[in-house]
């Protein structure tokens, strides 16, 4: 089910009887405020996952499922956790039944009769936060909007740089010359990487994550081809490994994108001299790719290293880099529906694996649309 994108907060009233939803939401009713109303747990639910709720207001007393249940199902999933509770009852002041209430998540315990000032005051709380979220979301919004933009029209003038520096080192035999334009070779080179990267994180903030063009692929050339590009300007060793080479329903642009990043890494923070292992490994279910270097990540470096800006103030990474290579890695790790690890310690080194399933029914599936046989 599509989550819709609300400009306004948005409430959710809960209450098996349709009177007192009509009068919680003539009381609350306002320009400003999208409000949804449910009679039962499963139908709240339901909008749950389709609207990004900023309060739930939920009747203890229903049927079925009541308000209690429906909020152990609300704390159960990862999109409705948050969201703050307030219950209302018409029993008696039960120390119990409001302690499991507060259990269960509710930042509010109102008794009927309602005094409507009252619940006016608490929700107002509520509404100024959703607004302030909202609003700060917009502006993200527009500043990745703007990041992506401003990217995506500096390729054009870079490029040029690019086609300049090829024709200038066409026309010149000098040495020094030729040093030069490979420097602005290579710093073009290194800009557009960065511009890209920027790209990709505004898109997935703003898009919820990256999109995929998925086809049947042979993986393990392209990953070769990617060790094979990095060997020839890596000053250490870079060992590559393959088990298994069936096909793979898979972005394998994103997915060289992936391995390519992860060897950087591993080349820019594994001890000097040391060389970096690549392991690929296909089985039936799934794809295992492991990057592995000498040297260990601190235990608080780790925690924050798939976060962007961050990765590129590791010790001994220098300032070369915008430090979103590994958020990106982990980026295209989920859009394939992976799972990504970090094993670090002074004596084995560390270890990047990815594990991305194969998707047997998509192989199936697209073997079948082009004539082939199932891996």
């Amino acid at each position: 089910m599509k989550s819709i994108r609300s400009v306004k907060p948005v409430f959710l009233l809960v209450d098996d009887k349709p009177e007192n939803l009509l009068a919680l939401e003539a009381l609350l009713r306002r320009d400003d405020l999208e409000i949804v109303t449910a009679q039962s747990g499963p139908e709240a639910l339901e909008l749950v996952l389709r609207y990004d709720i900023g309060l739930a207001i939920i009747d203890v007393q229903m049927p079925e499922m009541n308000g209690l249940e429906l909020a152990e199902f609300m704390r159960g999933s990862e999109r409705s956790k948050r969201i703050p509770i307030i219950f209302i009852t018409a029993g008696m002041h039960d120390r119990d039944t409001v302690f499991n209430g507060y259990d269960s998540g509710a930042v509010d315990f109102l008794h009927k009769p309602i005094d409507p000032r009252i619940l006016q005051n608490k929700v107002e709380t509520f509404y100024q936060l959703c607004r302030q979220r909202l609003d700060l979301a917009e502006t993200l919004r527009f500043h990745e909007t703007f990041v992506a933009t401003v990217g995506h029209d500096l390729k054009n003038p870079l490029n040029a740089i690019v086609m300049a520096s090829q024709i200038l080192a066409s026309q010149t035999d000098d040495a020094k010359q030729q040093e030069m334009v490979a420097r602005i070779r290579r710093s073009a080179h290194r800009m557009a990487s960065m511009i890209d990267e920027l790209y990709d994180l505004s898109r997935c903030r703003l898009d919820g994550g990256l999109a995929l063009r998925q086809r049947l692929v042979e993986l393990a050339p392209a990953i070769r081809r990617v060790v094979d590009e990095h060997r020839l300007s890596a000053t250490v060793s870079i060992e590559y490994h393959e088990e298994g080479g069936a096909k793979v329903y898979c972005d394998d642009i994103r997915m060289t994108q992936m391995i390519s990043n992860l060897i950087g890494n591993a080349l820019k923070h594994g001890t000097p001299g040391a060389p970096v292992d690549v392991r690929l490994t296909v089985n039936d279910t799934e794809v295992e790719i492991a990057v592995h270097n000498e040297g260990v990540i601190a235990e608080d470096v780790q925690k924050s290293l798939f976060d962007p800006f961050v990765s590129s103030s590791r010790k001994g990474g220098g300032k070369d880099g915008l430090g979103l290579g590994l958020y990106i890695v982990e980026q295209i790790v989920r859009a394939h529906d992976g799972r990504i690890v970090v094993q670090s310690s002074l004596e084995a080194g560390t270890t990047f694996t990815v594990r991305v399933p194969r998707d047997p029914s998509n192989v199936e599936r697209a073997n079948q649309d082009i004539g082939l046989e199932a891996s």
